[in-house]
């Protein structure tokens, strides 16, 4: 082969490697822009679904929250006896039942969301500990306790304004 005919052949070539080249490219990105929208359209549908179970969530988180708030709490579960010891005991068991029943439900939520309902549980658990420290029975207990959160904002409170937030961030 000459020169002219490898120029030749090359010139023959170029168009077809630049349209194989240009066709490439242009199924390449339309692939990629093909999985793009099923991807957008796979988790459109999968929110249509899950939406209302994440909802649902928080609603059963909020009202563990509401639940175990040391005023609702405490005028909801009665001492049985007079002893301080049992009564705390009692509020404490309470609480881990509660929490218990809706451990499930951390999947559909945040971890930061589930870590501050955690602790709001821990802190809830910890007034009343606290509170049962000072008193000499259950109905003082029972006093101290409430009167400790008319002092400052419950953890409740404060995790319940968060789990609030977390809702309007999912529109």
């Amino acid at each position: 082969m000459n020169g002219e005919q490898i120029l030749q052949a090359f010139a023959y070539l170029l168009p077809s490697i630049v349209t194989g080249v240009v066709a490439f490219y242009f199924f390449k990105m339309h692939t990629k822009n093909e999985e793009g929208r099923r991807r957008y359209l796979l988790q459109k549908d999968t929110q249509k679904h899950t939406l209302p179970i994440r909802l649902q969530a928080y609603e059963r988180m909020s009202l563990f929250l509401e639940r175990i708030s040391i005023p609702s709490l405490v005028v909801r579960v009665a001492p049985l006896t007079s002893n301080k010891n049992d009564y705390e005991l009692l509020l404490i068991r309470t609480i881990e039942t509660e929490f218990d029943h809706n451990l499930s439900q951390q999947i559909y939520l945040t971890d930061d969301c589930w870590n501050i309902i955690k602790a709001a549980k821990s802190a809830t658990i910890q007034s009343i500990r606290k509170a049962a420290l000072s008193a000499e029975n259950a109905d003082k207990f029972r006093e101290d306790v409430l009167s400790d959160t008319m002092d400052k904002a419950s953890p409740s409170a404060t995790a319940l304004s968060f789990v609030k937030k977390e809702i309007s961030n999912l529109w």
